[in-house]
């Protein structure tokens, strides 16, 4: 025995450490179409971008168009072909020749938990564990776009010489059906096939990349992360083991499942199961299954002694009060990416439909179906669904709202109520500028009887005897305007809201910075006090002068833009209700906020109107196109700011290179990449290789 291990000696005892700061992020890329000895470490790389959960990455390269074996005319062909002879900003090669190349992933093998990286320094051996092994194979997608573009031409070719053999064919009735509520084997079918997969996968948003070459300083940092940080035995409690425990390790012994759970349903969870999930966990189940519930009767169904007040704040997450009761949330039900069992429309068109109803409800016991159908456009039988979530119907009454009011449960409990209220608020004014009506015209009044029964002549001859009511009036508010004396003081109304004014495209703006002459707050783009009621005296209120902002709001938009910088009118006024929402019951500081006053304290804020010229065909809502950024904070990256905003008073989107080449005009060789990032990440967004100001991308 000691001869044999004389025989062979031990040479070196070389520690092995397990380095994993880089465990959940380090990848192996395979070019498996090149020999090693062609890397691609000197090839410029355009753009990377990966899909964590599925792996993917692409990597765009440049192509060397001077190489003596680049073949001139085929890289024109090429680009001919995908492109045609238009210039458009989504053309694949911009100079009109291929140069550059796609490369795409596939996954080597899906179990890399036994393969890692190693780094041998000095006597350690340092292993960090793979997350994934790719293999980076060329794409030839710019085919598949030529063979598109080549089908468009010759259809329309076909299409053009066949237009005068045509024969006008006989006008035909369509008979539209829809497909039957689809059943769970039917589903399991559609959810393992090849297109939802491929449908699921397309899905994942890519997550754009910086690449950083081989002798990059970012580079040599990160490489500095392959070797184990913490030196320590403690910290290696994988590599330090007994022989008894490696022994286990390698063959674990069997255990068997001991928990035996009844047989039952899969869609039924009983409370016995419900009182181990979370508190919200719980509160969410019951709402999806009841749909509408008092909350005293909620408490009865948790486990007894839970806090109230954690339910509160559990419940306010998944529903809304309706009549002093709790209604789920549409979002709840219909959750992102599914859709109508009944028409197939998206979950998005659903939950706006449903917080329709929910919201009439609000005002009143009961509705009528074929009024709603009338505003929200869809099919009867979704419009059923959602009425039968909440409501019941009754005779020459329409449907009724379920449950009775539980005003104890609003008198109980006054700041949830007041909060729940200015959410409705919000809500509504999302609403009325989707379906494009005015709560004055779908509530009924209160005797629904007469509202049931009413022709249309009767209700001219009742509007007509209502102005003649109101005519005295209302003359009497236009000779006290016309004064000077009516409208200035507060509204005696509790509620607190911002009041959503029209404002016409045509009104004046505080915003002319064209003359030196003007005061100083003008020119930079705000009115200041002394100047905003003289410069605008009416302000489109009927000749009463808009009130100073009260310091509270004035820090409030000051605060919101600092921490925003780009802020639409629309986004602002949700940010604003918002706040009311969070305030104390009672709290007073915010009362008749008019848009004109909300606008004119972003002026004085310092902050500027970007006039963003949005494209004809944008679908954005007039407050949605009133774009504000802050213009001064005194920091000396205000400069940058202010170039990027005069860069999209004139365009509606751009590509990073022409802000980086305009940032360089205006500020010479000492902007840096830093600065553009941090310039792009406080003031806009991207999408599909362009960056839009925040707020102007239309979803």
């Amino acid at each position: 025995m000691a001869s044999e291990e004389d025989d062979d000696p031990i040479i070196q005892e070389i520690d092995v450490y397990l380095a994993k700061s880089l465990a959940d992020k380090l990848y192996l890329f395979q070019y498996p179409v090149r020999p090693s000895s062609m890397t691609y470490d000197d090839v410029t790389h355009l753009s990377a971008k990966i899909k964590p959960k599925q792996q993917k990455v692409e990597l765009e390269m440049a192509i060397n168009t001077l190489s003596p074996n680049y073949c001139r005319s085929k890289g024109e062909q090429i680009a001919l072909n995908v492109d045609g002879t238009t210039s458009e900003d989504s053309n694949t090669y911009s100079v009109k020749m291929m140069d550059k190349q796609t490369f795409t992933s596939i996954q080597s093998t899906t179990n890399t938990s036994r393969y890692a990286a190693a780094v041998f320094r000095k006597g350690e051996l340092h292993i960090t564990p793979l997350q994934g092994i790719l293999q980076m194979r060329p794409s030839f997608s710019y085919l598949d776009k030529a063979d598109g573009k080549h089908r468009e031409r010759e259809a329309a070719n076909e299409g053009g010489d066949s237009s005068q053999d045509e024969v006008e064919e006989d006008v035909k009735a369509v008979t539209v059906r829809f497909s039957r509520p689809e059943s769970d084997q039917a589903r399991q079918r559609r959810i393992q096939s090849y297109d939802f997969l491929q449908k699921k996968q397309a899905e994942e948003p890519w997550v754009y990349l910086h690449y950083h070459g081989l002798n990059d300083g970012r580079s040599d940092h990160e490489r500095q992360y392959l070797y184990c940080q913490a030196m320590g035995g403690s910290e290696n409690t994988e590599l330090v083991k007994t022989p008894k425990e490696y022994l286990a390790m390698l063959m674990p012994p069997i255990t068997e499942e001991k928990i035996v759970r009844p047989v039952g349903p899969s869609n039924v969870l009983s409370m016995a199961q419900l009182r181990t999930l979370p508190l919200g966990d719980q509160v969410k189940t019951l709402l999806k299954n009841v749909k509408v519930i008092p909350f005293a009767n909620l408490m009865g169904l948790l486990t007894p002694g839970t806090d109230s007040t954690a339910v509160l704040r559990c419940i306010q997450q998944v529903a809304l009060l309706v009549q002093g009761n709790w209604v789920v949330k549409s979002d709840v039900l219909y959750p992102k990416n599914s859709c109508s069992p009944h028409s197939g429309v998206p979950a998005e068109v659903l939950c706006r439909g449903r917080d329709f109803v929910m919201w009439r409800f609000t005002q009143e016991r009961s509705v009528m179906r074929k009024e709603i159908t009338a505003i929200i456009k869809l099919l009867p039988e979704d419009v059923k669904d959602f009425l039968e979530h909440m409501a019941v119907p009754r005779i020459n009454r329409g449907w009724e709202f379920l449950l009775p009011s539980d005003s104890d449960f609003i008198k109980k409990h006054p700041d949830v109520a007041q909060r729940q209220h200015m959410l409705w608020i919000g809500i509504q004014s999302k609403l009325e500028k989707v379906f494009n009506f005015s709560k004055e015209d779908v509530v009924s009044k209160k005797d629904p009887q007469t509202a049931m029964h009413v022709s249309g002549e009767q209700r001219l001859k009742a509007a007509q005897e209502r102005a003649r009511q109101n005519q005295p009036s209302l003359q009497k508010d236009l000779s006290a305007r016309r004064q000077g004396k009516g409208g200035a003081g507060p509204s005696g109304e509790a509620g607190v809201r911002v009041k959503e004014e029209p404002v016409s495209d045509g009104e004046d703006e505080p915003m002319d910075t064209s003359s030196s002459a003007l005061p100083n707050g003008l020119v930079n783009g705000y009115p200041s006090a002394a100047t905003s009621a003289a410069l605008n005296p009416h302000n489109g209120h009927g000749g009463t002068p808009t009130p100073s902002p009260s310091p509270e709001l004035r820090d409030f938009v000051w605060n919101m833009f600092r921490k925003q910088h780009v802020l639409t009118l629309s986004e602002v006024k949700r940010l604003f209700n918002l706040h009311l929402a969070s305030l104390p019951p009672g709290d007073s500081l915010f009362h008749s906020i008019s848009d004109r006053l909300l606008q004119d304290t972003i002026l004085m804020s310092h902050c500027k109107q970007i006039l963003v010229p949005f494209p004809a065909q944008s679908t954005a809502a007039a407050d949605e196109q009133k774009v504000f950024a802050v213009w001064e904070t005194g920091e000396t990256f205000d400069k940058h700011r202010q170039v990027l905003y005069e860069i999209f008073m004139k365009n509606y989107r751009v590509r990073r290179n022409v802000i980086q080449t305009r940032l360089t005009q205006e500020m010479g060789d000492q902007v840096t990449k830093d600065d553009v990032d941090r310039l792009l990440k406080e003031c806009c967004v991207s999408f599909g290789g362009m960056w839009y100001l925040k707020g102007t991308l239309q979803s």
